[in-house]
């Protein structure tokens, strides 16, 4: 599928991976139109308002060959509307799907999806690694409405001739990150004693720089067209070594105590906060084999260097405050 840099259309373009996204295919010569629920100021943008089944994409949807979907509603700790499922599907489910629909009317060539490897669940064990083809139904909300927008533009691939990507990252980190990882980003700069000191999980997680470079891979290569993927650094981390790694980006030593991982679990769960303690304790590692057989993908950068280039942001955005 060569497209010898034809129009492509971002949502979420002014979240954390949407504004790299953009700025990496602007810069390799794609011509990119952002898609904002409201005005940004950014260049190339146009207004769609809020995602959903109703959204009205006929101007944003003109003359482009790729749509790339990032725009979600998001895990949400302590969501407090009344029926999250319900919200989740509203823009997840029914609002990438409204898209899809709408992208096949205008002749669209491929639609990427950025999914979650929440569809493969939240843990797993020694033996087994998520596999994209894995036989599993979500329960969490979030993971249910990207599982159901997953099969819903899989049925429009297959119903309309449009080629439909679905990638499915881990936790992703980079320069700008937010939420969790910017916390900790915060505790290990100001060398707080942390209890994390014998965490013995695995975890998979993905560099922004390395799911950017995969996303534009996925643009043009044949072999991409409805298939679906994980995707991560391939250097799979306990909470330990991770946080080992953030200090030494830092330059410093980290002052990590061995808590029992039992006891921190038991607390946690004490105190409603078991879902934190899965990710904190737990291992989740994913099976990235098919990226680098099917479209001979490896990632571009290193956890080190991401996380330097991370800390680096983190310490400038530090200074002007």
């Amino acid at each position: 599928m060569l497209l010898n840099k034809s129009s492509i259309l971002v949502t979420g373009s002014t979240g954390f991976v949407g504004q790299r996204l953009c700025e990496v295919v602007a810069e390799d010569g794609w011509s990119v139109c952002r898609a904002v629920r409201y005005v940004s100021g950014m260049k190339n943008e146009v207004v769609v308002g809020e995602l959903g089944e109703k959204t009205d994409w006929s101007e944003a949807l003109k003359n482009i060959d790729v749509v790339i979907h990032l725009a979600a509603r998001v895990h949400i700790m302590n969501d407090s509307v009344k029926d999250p499922l319900a919200e989740f599907r509203r823009v997840n489910t029914e609002g990438a799907i409204h898209l899809a629909k709408k992208a096949a009317d205008a002749s669209v060539k491929r639609f990427i999806f950025i999914s979650s490897v929440k569809v493969n669940g939240e843990l797993t064990s020694a033996d087994h690694r998520f596999k994209p083809d894995d036989n599993y139904i979500p329960t969490d909300p979030y993971g249910l409405s990207k599982y159901e927008a997953e099969q819903g533009l899989l049925g429009i691939a297959k119903n309309t001739g449009m080629e439909v990507v679905i990638i499915r990252p881990p936790l992703i980190y980079g320069p700008g990150v937010k939420a969790n990882f910017s916390s900790m980003m915060k505790w290990i700069n100001r060398s707080v004693p942390l209890p994390f000191g014998a965490v013995h999980n695995q975890r998979s997680l993905v560099a922004l720089d390395n799911l950017v470079n995969f996303i534009i891979h996925c643009i043009e290569h044949p072999k991409a067209a409805n298939e679906v993927f994980l995707i991560s650094d391939g250097e799979d981390v306990s909470t330990t070594m991770l946080l080992c790694k953030v200090a030494k980006a830092f330059g410093k030593k980290p002052r990590l105590i061995p808590v029992p991982v039992w006891l921190m679990t038991l607390a946690a769960k004490l105190i409603g906060k078991g879902d934190v303690a899965n990710r904190l304790f737990g291992s989740l590692q994913i099976d990235r084999s098919k990226a680098r057989e099917l479209l001979g993908w490896t990632p571009v950068v290193t956890m080190d260097e991401q996380l330097k280039k991370t800390v680096d942001t983190y310490l400038e955005h530090e200074k002007i405050l």
